[in-house]
């Protein structure tokens, strides 16, 4: 899985756990929904900026959304 997919997975996760919809999300965020929603798809990659502008607008890190989860990671 690349760092796309990875963040697709982790904001649609994250959103959900919010109980936040896209159209909320993407407000918040500054960004359109269509935009958000072809990043939740993988279908777009997010420059850094809109990576900062999502993961404030979830109240995460936005090195969150790039972990890679269930995976033993190395030391």
């Amino acid at each position: 899985m690349d760092l796309k997919e990875i963040m697709a997975v982790n904001l649609r996760r994250k959103r959900h756990d919010l109980q936040m919809t896209q159209e909320e999300l993407a407000e918040r965020a500054g960004l359109s929904a269509r935009y958000v929603g072809a990043i939740e798809r993988g279908d777009v990659s997010a420059s850094v900026t809109v990576l900062g502008q999502i993961a404030e607008a979830l109240g995460t890190e936005p090195g969150d959304l790039l972990k890679r989860f269930g995976r033993a990671t190395r030391s």
